[in-house]
């Protein structure tokens, strides 16, 4: 019995030989589809991700596009959530825990190791997305992404300053102690969580750490890169992506450990190729184009994006998630200039 081929995005994310790149996008399934504001219906955000039905529909929406993986729809704050920290999504604000952490015994409240029961939603999630895309044959349509995110933004969030770089840096200053203990707790859940999934069957897992690339570089080293090394160190056993928006620091984000790292705008797609040939890159179609473009223009940048890509160790995404207000003819138009007509 011969052994189910991998699918496309799993063997490029391993460097190896593909037929063309695959194609994804950060918050593929979201707001800017007129079929998941149906789908949503005026529920709040966790009432939302935390029904595994409607969760499993939202995930496959963009199938109905030709992407190469599907990305499960949750949060990042869903891991501090079964940790013990409650944490609601406000307009314009982001996730707002119910009680920022403060103290010492606020961080010794978190379960660095939370039973899967209390992500349930989410293994629910994996499993019944998996099983809707298992094809007649038995084996599966298309991998399945899961993610988290690092310490340094979950953390900024569970202390209240969220893209606040320099609250956040108010509140590292003034209780670094209780700061480091929390970056720590957020490592050790992390790794668990992921490791769950991927024991639960996820394809391959994505590490955002969305608010680090504003660093300077002295702290990217102190409060982001030893955390993301620990973490794709510890949960092993699929390819790993690193994503660290518009992160100036190349030479750190390759030495992370990760298989893939999500390129910027900000980065020189090809000399990033010619410089670490080893690694794969992520990326990296300027998402304010898609969301501003038009149609047009969006095929044209992402067939150079494609050339520029070379067809191997090449994995087309955005440099940062779909804009709420991008249209779905760009959209359509960014799958198209990968895979042609579907």
């Amino acid at each position: 019995m011969t052994q189910p081929r991998e699918h496309l995005l799993v063997r490029a994310a391993r460097g190896e030989a593909v037929e063309r790149p695959p194609v994804w996008a950060m918050r593929q399934a979201g707001r800017w589809d007129p079929e998941f504001n149906k789908l949503r219906a005026g529920l709040s955000f966790y009432e939302f991700s935390d029904n595994v039905e409607l969760a499993t529909k939202c995930s496959l929406l963009p199938k109905r596009f030709g992407v190469d993986a599907i990305i499960l729809f949750y949060d990042i704050t869903t891991l501090t959530v079964s940790m013990g920290l409650p944490f609601t999504l406000q307009p314009n604000r982001g996730p707002v825990p119910d009680r920022p952490i403060r103290t010492m015994e606020d961080v010794e409240r978190l379960d660095p190791q939370p039973r899967p029961e209390r992500f349930a939603a989410i293994i629910g999630l994996l499993q019944r997305v998996r099983k809707e895309l298992t094809a007649p044959n038995g084996e599966p349509e298309l991998p399945v992404i899961v993610f988290a995110g690092a310490p340094f933004t979950v953390a900024t969030y569970c202390i209240g300053t969220g893209k606040d770089l320099n609250a956040t840096r108010g509140f590292i200053q003034a209780n670094p102690v209780v700061w480091r203990a929390l970056l720590e707790r957020i490592q050790h859940a992390t790794i668990h969580f992921l490791s769950t999934l991927v024991s639960e069957g996820a394809s391959l897992y994505q590490l955002f750490d969305s608010w680090a690339g504003e660093l300077t570089r002295d702290e990217y080293l102190r409060e982001a890169q030893p955390y993301h090394r620990a973490i794709f160190a510890g949960a092993t056993g699929v390819p790993r992506i690193l994503f660290v928006k518009e992160c100036p620091y190349l030479d750190l984000l390759t030495s992370s450990g990760a298989e893939v790292i999500s390129l910027g705008k900000c980065h020189d797609l090809a000399a990033a190729r010619r410089d670490y040939p080893e690694l794969v890159f992520q990326g990296n179609v300027d998402e304010e184009l898609l969301r501003d473009g038009t149609p047009e223009q969006v095929y044209a940048a992402t067939k150079a994006c494609v050339q520029t890509g070379g067809g191997r160790r090449h994995i087309v995404n955005l440099n940062h998630g779909c804009d709420r207000a991008m249209p779905v003819a760009n959209f359509e138009a960014f799958i198209r200039a990968v895979k042609g007509p579907h």
